[in-house]
């Protein structure tokens, strides 16, 4: 398995590996935080040979005091991987059909569990059909895969690991910067941000078509937000999803930093009434 140079791929090379490699799995893990399932949507349109990742089964443990999307059980990941045809030795592809939140989450994930040769679709499905390639709704069944899952491959912090980044290093918040100045909080009970955070929207790291920016870009701006080669950075976000999508971008920036996530992010911090929280707004 030759690992890829990225972590994301182009529509225009994966079009190119469908014909290429026929061991390559690509993943739809669609999904819309607050809606149903989007099973419906994929059974309509998808990848040619994509094959379908359940986002709340799969990707999240039970909604609680670890936060809304806490990390799924190690074993009930890895037999969703196999399912859905991951091999531990074979090239994966995700995508979702927005802004790629649900498809970082689940790069994240399966680089979490060791594996070595996974990207995302850069722009999601929105970028493929625009480019006018072809979509399927013919069901799709992967011959079962032999994904072995062998965490931790990647650094994650609680509560008490994200109040020292906070205050020692470099912790980022990736939900959009009105939630993280306390306003406009519809999602959790608690408005405001982990004291010492700095403000560093996900989605401001894509552009208007939803494809990320380019690696000298997106050093730039995360340059300005305090990313040096070396420094230790943490990322949080509401619950986990965006934090990820912010990880993906710092790895896609080739600054050379590999951050550590707070999966249980914002939803969690917040359990605990005892935990600072700074509010400008309020």
């Amino acid at each position: 398995m030759t690992r890829p140079d990225g972590p994301l791929v182009s529509a225009e090379h994966l079009l190119r590996d469908l014909d290429s490699d026929p061991t390559l799995v690509v993943l739809d893990v669609s999904w819309r935080l607050g809606e149903d399932s989007l099973r419906g949507e994929y059974d309509r349109e998808h990848v040619p040979g994509a094959a379908w990742v359940e986002f709340e089964e799969a990707l999240s443990g039970e909604p609680g005091e670890g936060g809304r999307h806490p990390m799924p059980d190690t074993e009930t990941f890895a037999e969703a991987m196999r399912v859905a045809g991951v091999d531990n030795d074979e090239r994966v592809v995700v995508y979702d059909r927005d802004s790629g939140l649900s498809a970082a989450r689940l790069w994240w994930l399966l680089t979490y569990a060791g594996h070595e040769a996974v990207q995302v679709l850069d722009g999601g499905l929105r970028r493929w059909r625009a480019l006018g390639y072809p979509v399927d709704d013919e069901p799709v069944t992967p011959q079962r895969g032999d994904f072995v899952a062998t965490p931790p491959h990647r650094e994650v912090l609680d509560a008490e690991g994200a109040a020292e980044y906070a205050d020692q290093h470099l912790l980022l918040d990736a939900r959009p910067g009105d939630r993280f100045r306390g306003q406009n909080e519809t999602i959790d009970p608690v408005a405001g941000h982990i004291p010492g955070a700095v403000s560093a929207p996900a989605l401001a790291n894509l552009d208007d078509d939803g494809r990320f920016l380019t690696a000298d870009d997106l050093a730039m701006h995360l340059t300005r937000l305090g990313v040096r080669p070396g420094t230790k950075v943490g990322v949080y976000c509401g619950s986990g999803v965006q934090a990820m999508h912010a990880a993906l971008a710092l790895e896609a920036s080739q600054i050379g930093v590999q951050p550590a996530v707070y999966v249980g992010s914002w939803s969690e911090w917040i359990t605990d009434p005892d935990r600072p929280v700074e509010n400008p707004s309020g």
